[in-house]
């Protein structure tokens, strides 16, 4: 095995990703060196490379990527739940000062990982881990979804969104999405009813799928006026409204005239404090067994990027042109 390897390395703040040979990491105590074949690109990336993404505390110079999948290559002191040659996948690194996937190989924290499922490639793997830990924290950690709940995600075909579909449903609610008419199609595949935010009130939506009762969960991916049309949908007293992209400044006299509940949902604490870790793992090995029952796809953009390419993934991502979530081959 080689003792150097290939990473894209961010630089400075608003430059280009620069190609860099780097040496290959060591797995310490409680690690495990993966050999990386996909990592996605999320936007929390792009914003790092641009100098916005002060809350992931990842300093320049640094190799980025938060998601990937690969292979085991090396296990780290006291790493009993993987062995060599195992196929996985996890969100575990790229902030905190952690390496990023955007290399050929990292050592990370094992319990952050979980073995990938059988009936998906590595470039879905990849896809995965960042929305559907946010998605699982929110609904099953926060609200505890269940049957015999209506359930609304705002946001419906985006990355998060199309992942808490398919949670929520799996977990026997009766869902809901708002998108575009140009996202309904694909609103309807992951088995929600749409609901064209362009067209329709809260008022009007409210009245048409909970008889002006208003829905048990509301899950924003959206952020800003989104948020605050989710108080205002939210079912009276037992209602809960979630969010994971709770930025800005908000009236909560809304959600308060309700009766109704919020949480919030961050889901980088565990790389940025080492608290949680293990149930990152546990969450992603729900991923797994949804996957591989037959509950669980991912949305992939059909343009695909190598290594070299990565900075024209970045543009993608950052420009919004993306249909689904972009994964660059490592390998």
């Amino acid at each position: 095995m080689s003792t150097t390897m290939h990473a894209a390395v961010a630089v400075e703040h608003q430059q280009p990703l620069v190609l860099q040979d780097l040496p290959v990491p060591q797995p310490g105590p409680g690690q495990v060196l993966v050999r990386v074949l996909a990592s996605a690109v999320n936007p929390l990336d792009t914003k790092i490379a641009a100098g916005k993404g002060g809350h992931a505390n990842q300093t320049l110079p640094a190799v980025l990527g938060m998601d990937l999948a690969g292979v085991v290559e090396r296990l780290g002191e006291d790493v009993t739940a993987f062995s060599v040659g195992a196929e996985v996948y996890g969100m575990a690194g790229g902030i905190g000062g952690n390496q990023g996937a955007l290399a050929q190989y990292i050592a990370v924290d094992a319990d952050l990982l979980a073995r990938k499922p059988h009936n998906l490639s590595m470039r879905e793997a990849a896809a995965l881990p960042l929305i559907f830990i946010t998605a699982w924290e929110g609904l099953v950690d926060r609200a505890n979804v269940r049957a015999g709940q209506k359930v609304l995600i705002h946001g419906g075909a985006g990355g998060v969104g199309h992942v808490a579909v398919q949670i929520a449903k799996a977990r026997g609610a009766e869902v809901f999405a708002t998108g575009s008419a140009h996202s309904r199609a694909a609103i309807e595949s992951f088995g929600a009813t749409p609901i064209d935010y362009r067209s329709s009130t809260v008022d009007d939506y409210m009245a048409q799928h909970t008889d002006g009762e208003g829905f048990d969960v509301v899950y924003d991916t959206v952020g800003g006026s989104t948020l605050d049309a989710s108080f205002a949908a939210v079912k009276i007293y037992t209602g809960h409204v979630l969010s994971c992209l709770g930025w800005g400044e908000h009236k909560l006299a809304p959600l308060s005239f309700r009766g109704a509940t919020y949480s919030g949902v961050f889901t980088l604490l565990p790389l940025l404090t080492g608290t949680g870790r293990k149930h990152h793992g546990e969450i992603l090995a729900q991923a797994t067994r949804m996957a591989q029952a037959g509950q669980l796809r991912v949305l992939l953009d059909a343009q695909r990027f190598t290594l070299t390419e990565v900075n024209q993934a970045y543009e993608r991502v950052s420009s919004a042109g993306n249909q689904g979530k972009v994964v660059i081959d490592i390998a």
